[in-house]
């Protein structure tokens, strides 16, 4: 599903009450990262979640079955919920649970919308830099400041205009699960640093690129990027050059003026290291 360019731009209201719903997220989820009155638990795929995951999840649900009821609802805790309408909103209520269980601020809330079009809204709100990135199709990409962040007090996100390779400067997701093939080649080429809030630093200009290889992430992950990036003037895809949305859950995002020549550096190149060979300390 790729980001539809000549598509009509999205409803303005609808943009403000992602807003509004990733603030309130935002808002119980830093009431959690404070408190000490929750418990956390690994689910079947060895990842975690915290009752503060669930609870931010089931507050969105309610809040979208109230305001949109006939619109289908794809959650990382609760899987998909059915619609009416064929539009479609994504959760990740805590993109960052290590983080959060760690009590490191640099987890997220994350929000998407599609509707018939493709992708529509995207929202990244970190409650705890008080910074939300919210972008709309045909509305633009922006920064909001504060706890209770609005349209009205953001600023535009805007990538860089760099056009060379060299030197780079491209963060990194994972790396230790990266196979080395893929780790050389980008070390030789770009200046590679560690990852705190990939889409977050290339929408604004401090990073020009950013890779996500090793295992694949989940739909959730993804979902918000092609409309936050593109309204910002990048450019995203997998390390492949396919739809990050229908490819293999890898990510290459870039400021667009790069992408061909990230792709071309990463053509034949592996994307995951096998995590059995991690654990026999191979």
């Amino acid at each position: 599903m790729d980001y539809a360019f000549d598509a009509p731009p999205v409803n303005r209201e609808l943009l403000d009450f992602a807003v509004h719903l990733a603030g309130r997220a935002g808002q119980m989820s830093a009431q959690g990262f404070f408190s000490d009155d929750w418990h956390s638990r690994l689910k079947e795929d060895g990842t975690e979640v915290t009752e503060i995951d669930v609870a931010v999840e089931e507050l969105i649900r309610k809040e979208l079955s109230r305001r949109v009821p006939d619109d289908g609802i794809f959650g990382e805790e609760g899987g998909a919920t059915s619609g009416l309408s064929g539009r479609r909103w994504i959760i990740d209520p805590i993109n960052g649970t290590t983080y959060f269980t760690h009590r490191v601020p640099l987890f997220s809330n994350d929000l998407a919308y599609e509707d018939e079009h493709g992708p529509a809204i995207g929202v990244i709100n970190m409650p705890l830099s008080q910074q939300m990135i919210v972008a709309g199709r045909g509305l633009g990409c922006w920064v909001l400041p504060g706890p209770n962040p609005d349209l009205q007090s953001g600023r535009r996100a805007q990538v860089t205009e760099r056009t060379s390779l060299g030197g780079a400067r491209t963060l990194m997701h994972n790396p230790a699960g990266w196979p080395e093939e893929l780790l050389c080649a980008l070390h030789r080429r770009v200046l590679l640093a560690p990852s705190t809030g990939m889409i977050v630093a290339l929408v604004t200009g401090r990073a020009d690129a950013g890779v996500i290889a090793g295992p694949p992430m989940g739909y959730e992950d993804v979902a918000p990027m092609p409309v936050i990036v593109t309204e910002a003037g990048g450019r995203v895809t997998d390390l492949d050059g396919a739809s990050v949305l229908e490819g293999d859950m890898s990510v290459l995002v870039t400021n667009g003026r790069l992408h061909e020549e990230f792709l071309q550096l990463l053509t034949g190149l592996p994307h995951s290291r096998d995590y059995r060979a991690l654990d026999e300390g191979e």
